[in-house]
């Protein structure tokens, strides 16, 4: 009997640290490094450009890190806490949360973009995706964390600042696709031409040499004749560190806007 009350009280208290965990801070903190990903010296630059772009627009960008995502999906995480923490104005609903979770031996790395309502229309859905996929997940394979969660960032900052727009984005990831297609090709193209080229000056100086040596012992038996042969070949921002102290989330809501990826 003991232990089962053990275990029951284990239960009870392991939900309510949970339930905690959704709970709205009484302060502001847009960069909560659980995972333990950054250094400090990234976690005081992340926090600074996130605490400066919400000054100067009231958006607010959560980042969030950590190595358990106690159960949930990374997608359902990030939206209780987005809802439960009230990222963003609840006016505007302008808040964007970011959850990374690290890869391990056992578990893929995972990661999410959840927008709120009022974002969802400067970041749709597929540009989320987009961001996921060719911002961070290159660079978490490489082990850059730090770099990719800033590159996603800069991104946002750029799209809901309103100095790009989701559809220039998409455009310029097509055409950066469009170029890599053209740099395969020629790669591979490259050591074909080269092999033809090579192949042609090959059977041409071969041909020339045949008709100078049969020149030469029609010469030798007393005939007259000559020949010879010739080859021929983002917006980066700048910010200052401010204080969070004197701030609140605004209690903004999510709708289910976003995106995850894997590696």
């Amino acid at each position: 009997m003991r232990r089962i009350l053990l275990a029951f009280t284990f239960v009870v208290v392991a939900l309510s640290a949970f339930a905690d965990m959704f709970d709205r801070p009484a302060e502001v903190r847009l960069v909560v490094d659980s995972a333990s990903a950054f250094t400090p010296k990234q976690l005081d630059a992340l926090t600074a450009k996130l605490d400066s772009f919400e000054q100067a627009t009231t958006v607010q960008i959560q980042i969030f890190t950590t190595t358990d995502l106690h159960g949930y999906d990374v997608v359902d995480f990030a939206q209780r806490l987005g809802e439960g923490w009230g990222v963003g104005q609840a006016d505007k609903n302008n808040g964007i949360v970011i959850v990374y979770k690290p890869k391990t031996l056992f578990e893929d790395g995972e990661v999410t973009i959840q927008t709120g309502y009022g974002i969802e229309s400067l970041i749709p859905d597929a540009v989320c995706k987009q961001i996921i996929d060719n911002e961070m997940i290159p660079c978490f394979k490489k082990g850059h964390i730090y770099m990719g969660i800033d590159r996603a960032v800069d991104v946002c900052i750029s799209l809901t600042g309103g100095e790009y727009t989701a559809e220039k984005y998409m455009a310029d990831i097509d055409r950066l696709y469009t170029i890599a297609v053209y740099i395969i090709i020629g790669l591979v193209a490259f050591p074909i031409v080269v092999v033809v080229i090579f192949l042609i000056v090959f059977l041409f100086c071969c041909r020339g040499y045949t008709a100078s040596s049969n020149s030469s012992s029609g010469s030798s038996s007393g005939s007259s004749g000559s020949s010879s042969s010739r080859s021929s070949g983002s917006y980066r921002t700048t910010t200052h560190h401010h204080s969070s102290s004197h701030r609140s989330y605004g209690g903004g809501h999510f709708g289910g806007g976003g995106a995850r990826g894997r590696w």
